[in-house]
């Protein structure tokens, strides 16, 4: 409550984090029969056999309504089920064997030609450069060989997954990640949207907001080596999506010793998916496997699909670094004026004078507060968090540091053309 009213706070509180009721909700386990169209659940997981369902179809047709009855229990466990399912033969071998080796060989050389260029590519919960990483693979996909990658994102099963959870208008992106031998694990974490805020910043958005995040992604990847267990895949616990202040809690290190000794991994074959809500606790495997039966290390390798909703974009087209140039001057006249002056990305208004607050108000009503989307190669996560710069946060460095207005706006314009495809 706020000490002023009866009113619930519309903020989370640090003490809002609860461990003991986390574990209540981690400690549930999977009814089967409330999955009947699964082949089975394991360590408390879903599992449904597409390539039996798909050789079936002399005896049991694959319908709309089939479709449709599958998406219901897909969309429970995303929801207020354990969180996460696999699809076992996704892209089956039978079927797409030679999509995914010309696939693969596609990934390997886009990977081949990023190191002959010396990209160092960050990564939001792992060291750069301890794996490959490819960035906007799906981009990266279509430009090295269209063939295989029309015929990988024309599986059916990939819309159907997208829809159940998103609806229509959805926007599929994709980044490869190889991991090598001795590859470590990441800390468990949440992802995208408010999974990659700093604890700080995922304060200060309403618990509304903080519930809403999940429905707004979709977490996936695609099995495109064999993963064995000791190869390291995706570890998750299960039910801890609906753990409602869990953005808040993740980085807590009782929450993450928790997640330690409970949580769950199930080996994949070459072509199956895995599909999770963006808040379930998860963290990538080590790779502890000295070498496979070809010789040389086994590297584990996913196509980790993050899909958005359709919602959550303006309704008009704004540029904000025109309005800036126009500006600059004024806002600098204002915030030298303004007494105390606001720190880089500080988000407490009751710190500072009115005035300083008044230039904080214009900043976020021209300028984008959000750095997503981007492009990671060129914009990687900062060294100290897990997101580039805003134009948010160098319009408030650039007046904290003294630009002048050919300087932000020229380092504006620049990083929109580093965020550019």
């Amino acid at each position: 409550m706020n000490g002023h009213t009866s009113i619930p706070s519309r903020l989370y509180q640090p003490e809002s984090v609860n461990l003991d009721e986390f574990k209540a909700i981690c400690t549930r386990a999977v009814d089967k029969t409330t999955y009947p169209l699964a082949e089975t659940v394991e360590q408390n997981v879903p599992i449904y056999d597409l390539a039996a369902l798909e050789a079936d179809q002399q005896q049991h047709p694959i319908t709309a309504t089939s479709i449709s009855n599958l998406q219901d229990e897909w969309h429970h466990i995303l929801h207020t089920g354990p969180g996460i399912f696999v699809l076992r033969g996704m892209y089956t071998p039978t079927r797409y064997a030679s999509i995914l080796s010309s696939t693969n060989t596609a990934f390997n050389s886009i990977i081949a030609k990023e190191r002959e260029s010396n990209t160092t590519q960050g990564d939001h919960f792992a060291a750069g450069g301890t794996n490959d990483r490819i960035w906007n693979a799906f981009s990266k996909h279509a430009l090295e060989d269209p063939a295989s990658f029309v015929e990988y994102y024309s599986n059916p099963w990939l819309a159907a997954v997208c829809s159940a959870w998103l609806g229509p208008g959805y926007r599929v992106t994709a980044q490869v990640n190889a991991v090598h031998p001795g590859g470590a694990a990441q800390e468990s974490h949440r992802d995208y949207h408010l999974g990659f805020q700093e604890t700080d910043t995922c304060l200060s958005f309403p618990v509304p907001t903080q519930l809403t995040s999940q429905f707004l992604t979709l977490q996936g990847a695609v099995a495109h080596s064999e993963m064995p267990v000791e190869s390291g895949p995706t570890r998750f616990l299960p039910f801890s999506q609906t753990y409602a202040p869990g953005y808040l809690a993740w980085r807590r290190p009782e929450f993450r010793a928790f997640f330690q000794e409970k949580y769950v991994a199930l080996p994949l074959s070459l072509g199956d998916g895995v599909f999770f809500n963006p808040a379930l606790f998860h963290a990538a495997g080590a790779n502890v496997m000295d070498g496979s039966p070809g010789g040389g290390g086994f590297r584990r390798v996913a196509n980790l699909l993050q899909v958005s909703s359709a919602f959550g974009k303006a309704m008009e087209m704004v540029d904000a670094v025109p309005l800036i140039e126009a500006c600059w001057e004024v806002l600098v006249k204002r915030y030298q004026g303004a007494g105390k002056t606001f720190a880089d990305g500080d988000l407490d208004p009751g710190k500072f004078s009115q005035g300083a607050r008044e230039v904080r108000a214009f900043i976020q009503a021209v300028a984008e507060g959000y750095p997503f989307p981007t492009n990671l190669d060129r914009r990687p996560p900062a060294p100290s968090g897990m997101a580039p710069e805003s134009e948010q946060d160098i319009v408030m460095r650039a007046l904290v540091e003294g630009w002048g207005r050919e300087k932000v706006v020229g380092t504006l314009r620049q990083m929109r053309l580093d965020s550019q495809p």
